[in-house]
């Protein structure tokens, strides 16, 4: 029904999220606003979770007035700061329908967080794992709950390195991190569908495509190597999220990656579409799984 250039808002034409709640993270800025805006647009109750909450408030009140829904809210997460990350999930208080896991950061010179992890690492998968644990209750209790885990396409250029994760002896390269970083974003939702299927809660991962958002503010146009993107649209780039999130044509669908708003194949050398299979190994998902239980302990 939908391909690479669906909108958000048309996913949920037909679709009234009355009486859900979601929360996305990153929803203050690129493809973040429209997942937020087409969500709100349906109906749903929706939560900002942003670091600059100023420039929240600017979104939350642009989108209140688009869409005349008054339910949606501005809330603080860093997703670098565990503790933090801990808290505001402490602090959610009734059901999650829905879980956008959306922020994140790009190919930054080598960062490191309060407990000496690498940034990307930290933001991309370790602040989202944290999140999405600290909120299960809240998504088990919705009774069809969905986790959406904002990927990349450059996953491909690495598997998650278990060896030495945060690049503590390893030459530091901005991209095969952030690609590990992707990775992990998709192994986190193969092995939380397994976890909590029990629960009925769908967790899929998805690469939005090549999007021009402030998330590049690190990338030049020499990192683009001269290459001619496809470049989509904002809202282009959220059908995909709005998609997992809250189209009937996906429900009871977890554990996969998506792109254009469909399922994608096994990744072919040569081409830039498609998963790798490093991303979907069920041993690595449940290796990283312990691996950063224990590192956010």
């Amino acid at each position: 029904m939908f391909d690479r250039d669906t909108t958000a808002a048309e996913i949920v034409r037909d679709v009234d999220l009355t009486g859900q709640r979601a929360i996305v993270t990153g929803g203050a800025s690129g493809i973040g606003i429209e997942t937020a805006r087409a969500l709100a647009g349906a109906g749903a109750e929706v939560t900002l979770a942003v670091r600059d909450t100023a420039a929240g408030a600017r979104v939350a009140d642009r989108i209140t007035r688009e869409t005349r829904n008054a339910g949606v809210h501005v809330a603080f997460l860093d997703l670098a700061d565990p503790v933090g990350v801990g808290a505001f999930a402490q602090h959610w208080d009734g059901p999650l329908h829905m879980l956008i896991n959306n922020a994140g950061v790009m190919a930054p010179p080598l960062t490191r967080t309060g407990p000496g992890w690498e940034l990307q690492f930290a933001t991309n998968h370790l602040g989202h794992l944290r999140l999405a644990t600290g909120l299960h209750r809240a998504l088990a209790s919705a009774g069809g709950a969905r986790v959406v885990s904002v990927s990349s396409g450059a996953h491909r250029r690495s598997p998650v390195v278990f060896e030495d994760i945060h690049y503590r002896w390893r030459r530091y390269e901005r991209w095969a991190a952030y690609g590990q970083s992707k990775t992990a974003n998709v192994l986190f939702a193969v092995e939380a569908a397994k976890r909590w299927a029990r629960d009925g809660i769908d967790v899929n991962a998805l690469n939005p495509g090549a999007i021009r958002t402030n998330l590049q503010r690190y990338v030049t146009e020499a990192d683009l190597g001269g290459t001619a993107f496809r470049w989509k649209t904002p809202e282009q780039g959220a059908a995909t999220s709005v998609l997992l999130a809250a189209s009937p044509t996906v429900k009871g669908v977890t554990g996969r990656y998506f792109e254009d708003c469909a399922e994608a194949g096994p990744a072919e050398p040569g081409t830039r579409g498609g998963v790798a299979a490093w991303a979907l190994d069920e041993e690595a998902a449940a290796e990283l799984w312990t691996v950063s239980e224990r590192t956010l302990r």
